[in-house]
């Protein structure tokens, strides 16, 4: 028996994610030819061709930083990533660095690691030692978190159990994310504000252009020269000379990131972690389930949830209709052209749901009775369409 879709992955995925492809309808691998759609984590898309077959991209992941995002928006492709699956897994990371950088744990350890000689001499020698590590305690401190999505709100939160004073900022903050956030972290009024007042500093905001270098120069000179910066999030949203120049100067006390580089990975008063931040398994299988469940949404009903370019369309469908897919540029009486095209074949919509999000729009349409080839090759033609299929009956 044809099955129904085609994955094709292009990384490794967790099993927990990928067992939830019903074998009957999917066939799932690195080797699949013309798929529906793309399953990645680290590939690289960029200079990648995408079949012209693909109807989706799913990142087993936050970032999307490795996917053509603008090109896929232009094709009408949804672009899914799993926001909140990996949320515990930084957030025990970045605790993690808080302590690494309040009692200098690296470099403590390496100290010791390094000991010869019998008990009685490494005794002595961790005695005369120990004095170049003492480090400061939590309490009362400040934790500055600047982005509190899922990953942000968890840090603050936990930093506050700790005993750390917490100052948040975030203008974008959803309503979801609010809810989460306890009442004991303090809104800052401007972001220049938290880095004013941080003894740590932690960023949690995705990489877009308008984070590219987000700790500059200019606001590492805000800072404390006792600080430490915290970057569990991505590596370009700091500006590494920036920091180097400022560790080097004795303006800024210290810096912990999840990305080594040649900059930094040797340099006294960083220490960087092999790109951590999501490698525990139960967030490698978190994501993958997301990242599925997404997958399946949108090939099964046209439901859009959590792509970063697409608008939010969920609608549950009606049953005994078929259900029109229509991806398409956000013009006046779109809306309107689809509903004439199907009332002039004597067809009944017996629900509608049209979202937008910038110049896109996602329109679902359940249409009771069939629906032929040409009804989808007369939506096609529609000025401003990019794409359009039709479903399976729902149950």
């Amino acid at each position: 028996m044809t099955k129904q879709f085609r994955i094709q992955t292009l990384n490794a995925i967790s099993g927990a994610g990928l067992s939830r492809f019903p074998d009957d309808r999917y066939d799932v691998g690195g080797n699949v030819t013309d798929p529906d759609a793309l399953l990645v984590r680290s590939a690289k898309l960029h200079d990648a061709p995408i079949p012209d077959s693909v109807l989706a991209i799913a990142r087993a992941g936050a970032g999307t930083n490795n996917i053509p995002v603008d090109a896929m928006t232009q094709r009408g492709i949804p672009v899914f990533n799993t926001p909140g699956a990996n949320a515990n897994a930084v957030k025990e990371l970045v605790l993690a660095g808080l302590f690494i950088a309040s009692r200098n744990l690296i470099p403590a350890a390496r100290f010791a690691h390094e000991l010869t000689g019998d008990d009685a001499e490494i005794a002595r020698a961790v005695e005369a030692g120990k004095k170049q590590f003492v480090g400061f305690e939590l309490p009362g401190r400040t934790l500055g978190v600047i982005g509190l999505g899922a990953i942000g709100v968890q840090v603050a939160n936990a930093a506050l159990g700790l005993g750390l004073n917490v100052v948040g900022f975030d203008p974008g903050i959803s309503v979801e994310h609010a809810w989460h956030l306890s009442a004991e972290v303090e809104r800052a009024e401007s972001m220049e504000e938290v880095f004013r007042r941080a003894d740590i500093l932690t960023v949690h905001v995705p990489l877009i252009e308008s984070t590219r270098g987000l700790v500059s120069t200019q606001r590492i000179a805000l800072m404390k020269e006792t600080a430490v910066l915290l970057n569990f999030a991505r590596a370009e949203i700091v500006d590494e000379a920036a920091v180097v120049a400022a560790l080097d100067e004795g303006t800024l006390g210290g810096y912990v990131c999840d990305f080594p580089s040649t900059a930094v990975h040797k340099h006294p008063k960083c220490i960087s972690l092999p790109h951590l931040g999501a490698s525990t398994k139960e967030a490698e299988r978190n994501c993958a389930v997301m990242a599925v469940d997404e997958l399946r949404g949108f090939l099964e009903d046209g439901q859009v949830h959590n792509a970063v370019n697409f608008p939010e369309a969920v609608l549950p469908r009606e049953p005994g209709t078929r259900r029109l897919v229509i991806v398409n540029q956000n013009v006046p009486n779109m809306v309107g052209q689809v509903s004439t095209l199907v009332a002039e074949r004597g067809q009944n919509i017996a629900n509608l749901l049209n979202r937008s999000r910038g110049d896109l729009a996602v329109t679902l349409v359940d249409v009771e009775g069939e629906l032929g080839e040409d009804v989808l090759e007369q939506l096609r033609a529609i000025d401003g369409v990019l794409s359009a299929r039709a479903l399976e009956p729902a149950a």
